[in-house]
């Protein structure tokens, strides 16, 4: 049972039901030890649990770091992937993590994107052709104590644009090798 705070009005359609199903049998993110509960249909709100169990606890008994991080990994540049559309590139770009509180117990993790962020990154990416955008998720219990944050830094472009840039970047290497610069 899900606790009260990742009580959502959203709902998931059956693609985004399906493809959270997938993820969640997909064995590189199964041996993460979390489990996708919820993807709204619209990809702005995505839920995740984390048990501790054989494929997450550590040798002294509380959540492995790893697991943590492991588990949040793709979810943000997937959201804006989907949310976006296709004429957009979005990559992962960075992410750090800062342990608050050793976890001994199911963990959980709620992503959000909002309309107002989703309309931030266009304009960005319409005004400059790229952008960056930092997200922060939060590992937290039942009792909705931290236990810890990671920050994600995702990469958006212009698919065209991202195109171009990294046209640009190979003709250059290119270049350089043949020793023409």
């Amino acid at each position: 049972m899900k606790p009260a705070f990742l009580h959502t009005s959203k709902r998931e359609s059956f693609t985004t039901w399906k493809f959270r199903t997938l993820m969640n049998w997909y064995p590189m993110y199964f041996g993460t030890g979390g489990k996708i509960l919820f993807w709204a249909a619209d990809s702005s709100e995505l839920h995740i649990r984390l048990k501790l169990n054989i494929w997450s606890y550590n040798y002294v008994g509380t959540m492995f770091g790893g697991s943590m991080f492991a588990a949040s990994d793709p979810f943000y540049m997937l959201m804006l992937f989907r949310s976006l559309g296709s004429n957009y590139v979005v990559w992962d770009k960075s992410a750090s993590i800062k342990f608050k509180k050793p976890g001994k117990s199911t963990l959980y993790a709620k992503y959000l994107i909002s309309d107002q962020d989703r309309e931030e990154i266009k304009q960005a990416v319409s005004d400059k052709g790229e952008t960056t955008r930092n997200f922060v998720i939060q590992w937290i219990d039942k009792n909705q104590v931290v236990h810890a944050e990671i920050e994600r830094l995702c990469y958006i472009a212009d698919k065209n644009y991202y195109q171009q840039k990294k046209g640009d970047s190979q003709s250059a290497k290119l270049e350089f090798k043949l020793g023409k610069k």
